[in-house]
């Protein structure tokens, strides 16, 4: 079962932010903030795609999650603490930039930005609660068949994952090293589980749920 997802902004909100606030644009792999930054700014993704990490001293890293327009970021330090996260453009971004003083103001005037913005820390508590949860009590192998299973979609009668993903990817999403990803991956294709097709990675057949 794929898990639930917070809608983006409304197009007309969107277009209100990009509007009435700066924006800024980050180049592909540009940290657009950091873990552990005092900061109480506001991101909005207007364009291009981003991903949510945190990272050890030693530079390893599990991925939160990936954002794409209409999504924002940095709403956790509105408690006035610092990051908890980094950002960083996965490919060339534009966000809008919103001060605390414009978010007062936007969210006085627009009361459903207000309600969107707690539905979305409330889907982000469920969502790192599950995370933590996997972590916990579900091996390597189960974390990396629930991913691809949540990242297939259904297209001509097979099982897609559009995404391009490397072991890299994976192995940061599932808190796991790119050798335990390759060792899992090499048998699940000799299993008959999963193979490449025109450059993408299709499911053959459901992954069981423990190897």
């Amino acid at each position: 079962m794929k898990p639930a997802t917070v809608e983006t902004l409304p197009e007309p909100l969107l277009a209100e932010i990009a509007q009435r606030v700066p924006s800024r644009t980050y180049l592909r792999n540009v940290i657009i903030l950091s873990e552990g930054d005092e900061a109480d700014t506001l991101y909005v993704l207007l364009s291009g795609r981003a991903k949510v990490f945190v990272a050890d001293d030693e530079g390893h890293e599990l991925q939160l999650n990936q954002l794409g327009p209409g999504e924002y970021f940095g709403d956790v330090t509105l408690d006035g603490g610092p990051r908890s996260a980094s950002v960083m453009a996965l490919e060339p971004c534009r966000c809008a930039v919103v001060k605390p003083e414009e978010l007062a103001r936007f969210m006085t005037d627009y009361p459903e930005f207000a309600v969107h913005l707690t539905r979305k820390l409330a889907h982000r508590v469920r969502a790192l609660t599950a995370g933590m949860r996997d972590l916990a009590l579900m091996d390597v192998y189960g974390r990396v068949a629930r991913l691809l299973l949540e990242l297939a979609e259904e297209t001509d009668g097979k099982l897609v994952i559009g995404e391009k993903l490397t072991q890299k990817d994976i192995a940061q999403r599932v808190g796991a090293s790119r050798e335990m990803i390759s060792r899992i991956f090499s048998d699940l294709t000799e299993g008959g589980y999963v193979k490449k097709e025109e450059g993408r990675l299709v499911i053959v057949r459901k992954p069981p749920a423990r190897w």
